[in-house]
């Protein structure tokens, strides 16, 4: 995609904020018409820059009381250690997150539970279970100071 203008950081900045804004709001805000501003979406959701739209969901309003950050470093000698931990992994519900990294740890997974009573079944049930894990460290969230999916546009 060509670089972005003026006008599409606008764009993008007012979809971060307010995700539903209909066109016309929209374009009244990037003093544009509809039809302009609906098609500069619309390429932008085409070059890829905008990838969807999401609800955000409060988990501590479900029931998740608990979230633990895991970092895990795998058995590399084993043979397709990282493809069978992650097909492993993708399967647990309770896994919200999982990243890979370079460095020391190969895997953050970020996983909820209910209470703690929950997560440690979790933990020894499933998360002991996936495959080729050489070490695991657990840290358990106590608040979110900062969480944001907004860019600085």
């Amino acid at each position: 995609m060509q670089s972005l203008d003026d006008t599409d950081r606008r764009v993008l900045r007012l979809l971060q904020d307010d995700p539903d804004l209909p066109v016309s709001e929209l374009a009244s805000r990037c003093g544009l018409s509809p039809g302009p501003c609906a098609r500069r979406v619309e390429r932008l959701e085409r070059a890829g820059v905008i990838l969807g739209r999401r609800i955000d969901i409060d988990l501590r309003a479900l029931g998740y009381e608990v979230r633990v950050f895991l970092r895990v470093t795998l058995d590399k000698t084993a043979t397709h250690a990282f493809d069978a931990f992650l097909a492993a992994a993708r399967a647990l519900p309770e896994v919200i997150a999982i990243e890979t990294l370079l460095g020391r740890v190969d895997i953050r997974m970020d996983v909820v539970a209910r209470d703690l009573a929950h997560y440690r079944q979790i933990y020894r049930e499933r998360i002991l279970a996936l495959p080729h894990i050489a070490e695991i460290d657990a840290l358990m969230l106590v608040s979110e100071l900062k969480n944001s999916d907004r860019l600085p546009l």
